[in-house]
């Protein structure tokens, strides 16, 4: 396949980015999208050209640092993967395509396409943890029963990999499916009751601090999610962060 790659380019974050289009030719349809950028990389420093930054890391859809805007979603056209999963038989000869930052305040342009998305760490630390006794006899985990029902849906909100595609997807760059995602793994466990106020209370607080916007409702989060997160999430944070307050 011959294609047009439009890729943003930027410095850092304190520099103006641009558009800037590239040529690539005799791009295999097997490849991977970031095995197609490495190819590109490849043309550039032969040509003695700065390559293109991004981001990688497990190439597996486990880390989720591949975040990539492609053509205006955030890891490309297919659903339930990430941009090192996505390849390019999705495309066609010809095709032109644009590839972007995530977009979003709480994300800044460290260079090129990649982002700083330390706002996610720091939310976490702010309540994703439980309490446990470390000292002593501890006690086995298996200890306390879980209803199988609360530990699936437990399972499924921890499964969040982090990527920050439910930012870039949603119009006012909202961080509440991320955030949901992370209250919800421990609220649904009987492990996590013993911080389950302070951990809402301090995380919607660092996710509003951080910068990122109010929920859109629109749905786009949960599309565009790699892991297919559900909105229910959401709501469950939303009765937690009431409950939390009422007791304040």
């Amino acid at each position: 396949m011959n294609l047009t790659l439009k890729i943003w380019r930027q410095s850092d974050a304190g520099k103006k980015g641009r558009i800037v289009d590239y040529k690539i030719d005799d791009v295999s349809p097997d490849m991977s999208f970031l095995d197609m950028l490495d190819m590109l990389n490849e043309q550039l420093n032969n040509k003695g050209e700065e390559p293109v930054a991004f981001d990688h890391d497990c190439r597996e859809g486990i880390c989720g640092s591949c975040s990539l805007q492609i053509n205006g979603e955030p890891h490309g056209p297919d659903r339930m993967i990430t941009t090192c999963q996505l390849h390019m038989r999705t495309f066609k000869d010809g095709d032109t395509i644009y590839i972007e930052p995530f977009r979003a305040k709480a994300f800044p342009v460290i260079k090129d396409l990649i982002v700083d998305r330390s706002s996610f760490d720091r939310i976490q630390h702010a309540g994703g943890f439980i309490s446990v006794n470390t000292s002593g006899n501890t006690i086995d985990a298996n200890a306390i029963p879980v209803n199988k029902h609360d530990a699936d849906k437990a399972f499924d909100a921890a499964t969040c990999i982090g990527c920050g595609a439910c930012v870039a997807a949603c119009k006012n760059a909202s961080a509440m499916l991320f955030v949901s995602a992370k209250v919800s793994q421990f609220a649904l466990l009987p492990q996590g009751k013993i911080e389950a106020t302070d951990r809402v209370l301090n995380m919607v607080r660092q996710m509003d601090e951080e910068g990122f916007g109010n929920c859109s409702n629109t749905g786009a989060c949960e599309i565009e999610c790699p892991k297919g997160i559900s909105l229910e999430n959401i709501a469950r944070m939303n009765r937690e962060y009431m409950s939390a307050s009422l007791k304040g």
